[in-house]
């Protein structure tokens, strides 16, 4: 444990003008809130705020971070308060420590919901101060470093399992890189020790048998640079346990068809020098396809930046090398820590610079700020955290880092969320492709917009990013939920109606409660969905209506009641998307020109089925929730699915004389399945894009006519 002059003379050393007294309070502060209590390891609880200080001064972090590191665990643990730390310390110091107690214990629950809202608030506090982040890394790391002496497997396993998922893929991103690997081995060892224990057995053998391998290649490389006239200095190391699992996993191969475990860093002047050693390194050894990367034009998104390159080295081992300039050096080993610049004079600190590194934080929040539920924020946020990166460009040359496997929408919305929300199209390179089309390094996009385009549900299928899939799931619950309202609406105005009132919104507002709902349009929105009948509603304004029709309760098919009221009172439901509010059944196909009926469907809003299909048996013992549709004008323009049953001669052409016929009477086929094949037959079901029946109804005759063609039916299911 550091002693307190040592703490103090080691921030002194960096940071000349750093509040020694302020140093000296809060360790003897700490000491003293915390008296006898004890860690798992039976040493004094005071002893891991101290170190996690320590852990801090190795980047070199200013004292008001170090303070605020002693002081971590007071408000938490302790009797101290705030207003305590306030008085003592002043506002700055409380500020820290209460962004960092704010994060509490986030240690797995069985309710992950729990985790995705104490993650909010970690990224929250970020979002003020990142010396909050920097400061819970460091808490996390003296933790996972004692984790051993925890006596529940459980606790521990949960433990590590939350490092492995958070904390080591947020030291990544801040560009952490020592932090990242000791909290992923830490991690690791913890949850696979066996796998773990036969790696570093394997790497000892290999150590043992080989001697010292590493030092010959540093020493061989460090005289090819010198021959060329390249200043630098190399180092290597044997790359860590769980980095060679992970690759063990990802390649799908054993330890021993994994040769590059061996990774070197040369570190030179400028970085003139980056690609003058790189040149060195490609003329005198074979390079290994794939394996190299410029990460010094395009920086990865924590501002890393070298130079990667594999190579079959000195010895003829397969080595990794990293070329980078000291200043790259610092950032990749300290991060965003690297970036902190103190004015001389006392306690006068810059705010800490953010540039590009930090701009998915503002993504998460903007992802926070609307997601739904903390599930739905935390897989965007893990999301986010782990995909590799793929650069691309605006037509003026901005470049816009998305995870590996974006599409155009993602490029849009990562544009702006309205770009998204307008996107019919885009252009790669020139080129016009489909939405879904993957991105790839380099790619100049183009986006296509239009006031008149909104965002398909489809898009949250193979979008990527955490902001696109937050941006797109939010524009379609307004418009579900606007759509929702309406048909509810509709439902309860006819049920008013048929017993001979006026439906207006004060009425409903003086039942809220016994509909146990908060809003007029909560409770449209739930007849929209199902949720409750618009009989319940009516019911409920009017406490005298009786469900009469109960005691002598007979189904009367709807066909029949169409004809008893003597016309066709269709629910007109306009500016639909389809998969929303309306949902057209896949047991029988409705199409614009069939006699059509809506079944309201809890959590779907209406599903429409034909008014002869079976299905709707099921349905005859809850009238209320038949709804009588009809088709609008404004349908025929839409494509519709149908699907006709065929039964087509097994001769040769006979499938390509079948698809000509269609696609000259405008049909389109979007799938086909054959469900029997004899020796002279092929029975089939083809799914057709069309108009309506009429339309159908041609295709089909054309079919008809076609001596390939046994027969033709319009498919129900």
């Amino acid at each position: 444990m550091l002693r307190q002059f040592e703490l103090v003379e080691r921030v002194k050393s960096y940071d000349p003008g750093a509040d020694e007294d302020g140093l000296n309070r809060a360790y003897v502060y700490a000491m003293k809130m915390h008296g006898s209590q004890k860690r798992a390891s039976g040493d004094p609880y005071f002893s891991h705020p101290i170190e996690v200080a320590g852990i801090l001064t190795e980047l070199k972090l200013d004292g008001e971070s170090i303070i605020t590191a002693l002081l971590h665990d007071v408000v938490e643990d302790t009797d101290g308060t705030l207003e305590d730390i306030e008085k003592l310390f002043g506002a700055e110091i409380a500020r820290l420590v209460d962004g960092v107690t704010k994060l509490g214990r986030l240690e797995l629950q069985s309710e992950r919901s729990k985790q995705a809202e104490n993650f909010r608030k970690l990224v929250l506090a970020m979002s003020e101060d990142i010396r909050v982040l920097l400061v819970k890394l460091a808490d996390r790391l003296h933790n996972m470093r004692t984790l051993h002496f925890v006596k529940s497997e459980d606790k521990r396993k949960r433990i590590a399992r939350e490092t492995m998922d958070i904390y080591a893929p947020l030291a990544a991103r801040i560009g952490l890189e020592r932090f990242k690997n000791e909290l992923e081995d830490l991690a690791f060892s913890e949850l696979n020790p066996d796998a773990r224990s036969s790696i570093v057995a394997r790497l000892d053998f290999l150590s043992n048998r080989g001697g010292d391998v590493t030092q010959k290649v540093i020493d061989e490389l460090t005289r090819a640079l010198a021959e060329e006239g390249v200043e630098g200095w190399v180092s290597g190391r044997i790359k860590s346990p769980y980095s060679i699992w992970r690759k063990m996993q990802h390649r799908n191969v054993g330890f021993e068809q994994l040769a590059d475990i061996m990774a070197f860093r040369i570190v030179v002047r400028d970085v003139t020098n980056c690609y003058q050693a790189l040149g060195v390194l490609h003329s005198r050894y074979p390079v290994v396809p794939g394996r190299f990367k410029d990460y010094v034009s395009t920086p990865k998104l924590n501002a890393y930046q070298s130079l990667h390159t594999g190579l079959i080295g000195p010895l003829k081992q397969r080595i990794e090398v990293q070329i980078r300039t000291q200043a790259m050096h610092e950032i990749a080993e300290f991060g965003v820590a690297a970036h902190w610049r103190y004015k001389q004079g006392p306690g006068d600190h810059e705010q800490p610079m953010e540039g590009r590194q930090f701009r998915w934080i503002r993504a998460l929040l903007d992802i926070l700020e609307h997601a739904s539920n903390p599930d739905e924020f935390l897989e965007h946020t893990k999301l986010e955290m782990y995909q590799d990166q793929v650069f691309c460009f605006t037509p003026k040359g901005d470049l816009i880092a998305l995870p590996r496997g974006a599409t155009p929408i993602d490029f849009a919305y990562a544009v702006h969320s309205e770009v998204g929300n307008a996107c019919v199209g885009c252009r790669v390179n020139g080129r016009m492709v489909p939405v879904r089309t993957m991105l790839q390094n380099g790619d100049q996009v183009e986006v296509v917009t239009s006031k008149a385009q909104r965002p398909s549900p489809d898009w949250e299928n193979f979008v990527v990013t955490g902001k696109a899939k937050a941006a797109i799931r939010r524009f379609i619950r307004q418009e579900q939920r606007e759509q929702f309202h309406d048909l509810g609406r509709q439902l309860v105005d006819r049920a008013f109606r048929q017993e001979g009132y006026d439906l207006t919104d004060k009425a409903v507002a003086g039942v809220l409660k016994k509909l146990k709902a908060d809003s007029v349009a909560d409770v449209y929105v739930g007849v929209g969905q199902g949720n409750v009948t618009a009989r319940e509603v009516l019911v409920s304004v009017f406490p005298g209506v009786k469900d009469q029709d109960k005691a002598n309760n007979k189904v009367v098919p709807i066909a029949k009641a169409r004809r008893a009221k003597g016309g066709n009172h269709a629910v007109p439901i306009k500016g639909l998307i389809p998969g929303m509010a309306v949902h057209f059944a896949h047991c029988c196909h409705p199409l614009p020109g069939d006699r059509i009926v809506g079944i309201v469907t809890t959590g779907k809003g209406v599903t429409v089925h034909t008014i002869d299909c079976e299905t709707l048996q099921s349905f005859q013992d809850t009238p209320e929730r038949w709804v009588d549709l009809g088709w609008e004008r404004s349908h025929s323009d839409e494509p519709f699915t149908g699907r006709l049953h065929l039964v087509v001669s097994n001769e040769p052409g006979s499938l390509g004389a079948l698809s000509t016929v269609i696609g000259k009477n405008s049909g389109n086929i979007t799938n086909l399945k054959i469900t029997h094949r004899s020796l002279d037959f092929f029975e089939m079901l083809i799914d057709l894009e069309i108009a309506d029946v009429r339309h159908l109804t041609n295709v089909m005759a054309a079919l008809r006519a076609m001596p390939v063609i046994s027969s033709v039916e319009r498919a129900r299911g």
